[in-house]
């Protein structure tokens, strides 16, 4: 049976996309497989990459992208699924070193699969996806690592996909957030989305002037790092964290050792990728708890997946806003 597929090409190391009909024949065979039509996948700043080929994330072509999915299991080799199950895929370099979710239908590893949680739908969690997974994998950290309710967390990027989950799931959640934004006509939406103060980006971007700046910041979700990362650290409060999750600013870190050795500031590596199946389950139940579909709703935007590859230069430029979920049904 065949079925349509973003797939992309290389040609003299130029990558393009095209529209195809493949074969399910064609798919991957992995271990315990399981076959899921594919409803809805998300935008992801990692898609941007993959679909202009930077990078080289991915290495072996024909290759179709996307690494968010969630659908209705078709066939299952894994005895936790059955056929009509609805489930969802973010991580594990699916879109990336394996086959993923810009098309009607993929196969997977079980493993790599979880159900889609009671009270939401396949597009409710893609309109999640990696970039909301991860903003709640950043404030649960944030909570583990002592940061109490009602003390300010700064979010960097607050308008792009990980800022406005961690916005969203971090005032449900009880906690004072600060948006960091280089969008400020972007400010009343950003206190819709759960921000109870806005700040300019400018503020932050440079490289500190000192080692230590003025204590302003109890705990931070950063998906930006570089010379942001560096002044953020620079203004923790004592004993403060930062759980650092992106890199839209640089993979560079110029720093120093003294905001760890004076003030007790813990910096927080977060992986959404090689996240284990229990600690998926455990962050998607924290999800589904603070769970509103309105709200969800208001940072969303549904496209087509004939829509996605043009996006990508966008979300790499910083120019989309919340997330963005993919119809790949249509």
């Amino acid at each position: 049976m065949s079925f349509n597929a973003l797939v992309l090409s290389e040609t003299d190391g130029k990558i393009s996309a095209a529209f195809t009909q493949l074969e399910e024949a064609s798919l991957p065979q992995p271990e315990n497989s399981v076959t899921v039509a594919v409803e809805y996948s998300s935008l992801n700043y990692k898609d941007g990459m993959i679909l202009q080929g930077i990078g080289r994330l991915v290495r072996t072509y024909p290759h179709v992208p996307g690494v968010d999915l969630a659908g209705t299991v078709t066939d299952s080799s894994d005895g936790r699924y059955a056929i009509g199950d609805q489930v969802l895929c973010t991580g594990w370099r699916v879109g990336e070193a394996h086959w993923g979710g810009y098309a009607e239908k993929c196969r997977l590893n079980g493993d790599w699969l979880v159900p889609v949680p009671k009270g939401m739908t396949t597009k409710d969690v893609m309109a999640i996806g990696t970039a909301g997974f991860t903003a709640m994998q950043c404030l649960d950290a944030l909570e583990w690592s002592g940061v109490e309710k009602g003390a300010p967390i700064l979010v960097t990027g607050a308008s792009g996909g990980v800022g406005s989950s961690a916005l969203m799931w971090g005032a449900a959640m009880g906690h004072h957030m600060v948006a960091s934004t280089g969008r400020m006509d972007n400010e009343a939406v950003l206190r819709e989305w759960g921000a109870s103060e806005v700040i300019d980006r400018a503020e932050i971007a440079d490289a500190p002037a000192k080692p230590l700046l003025k204590e302003r910041w109890a705990g931070c979700v950063d998906a930006v790092g570089g010379e942001t990362l560096a002044h953020v650290l620079a203004e923790m409060n004592y004993g403060g964290s930062v759980a650092a999750c992106g890199l839209a600013g640089g993979n560079s870190l110029n720093t120093t050792v003294i905001p760890f050795l004076l003030r007790g500031v813990k910096l927080l590596g977060i992986d959404s990728v090689m996240a284990s199946f229990d600690e998926r389950l455990r962050i998607w139940t924290r999800i589904a708890d603070v769970f509103d579909a309105g709200k969800l709703a208001a940072i969303t935007t549904e496209v087509d997946l004939a829509d996605i590859a043009d996006l990508a230069s966008q979300i790499l430029a910083g120019q989309t806003t919340g997330r963005t979920v993919v119809n790949t049904q249509r």
